[in-house]
């Protein structure tokens, strides 16, 4: 099923808007630093797991394990050629887009979402002393 397929197929919420699952999916299968890094990586071209394993720095073992969701979210094509399967991004000028507007709202909100204490790194703090022993 296609991303537009899935969208179309999608139910309106007790409210009555749009149910929004979808929408979180795809933002949830860029969610994770090694899938994001290895879609950026295809906006050059395709490649093989070996190649990015090299390219990347990233562990063999993850690799395509990170490729299996991004394909299976029909965000990746793979190429049969021989015995090796190359991979690519399956619409690269929108997931350009999509990563150039993301890079936009990042800049015009600054430091935000890294110092959001429920998504980025930070960590919040208690106000209280820490019980006594």
């Amino acid at each position: 099923m296609t991303m537009n397929a899935a969208r179309e197929a999608d139910e309106p919420s007790a409210d009555g808007g749009p149910d929004l699952t979808t929408d979180a999916a795809l933002f949830k299968s860029f969610a994770d630093p090694s899938r994001l890094v290895i879609t950026r990586h295809l906006l050059l071209g395709e490649h093989r797991v070996a190649d990015l394993v090299e390219h990347l720095g990233l562990a063999q073992s993850t690799v395509p394990a990170h490729i299996a969701c991004l394909r299976d979210c029909g965000l990746l094509s793979a190429r049969v050629r021989g015995r090796a399967t190359h991979y690519s991004l399956a619409e690269p000028e929108l997931t350009r887009l999509l990563l150039g507007a993301a890079e936009s709202l990042l800049a015009a909100t600054g430091e935000a979402v890294a110092l959001c204490p429920t998504v980025g790194g930070a960590q919040i703090v208690p106000d209280q002393e820490p019980a006594a022993r």
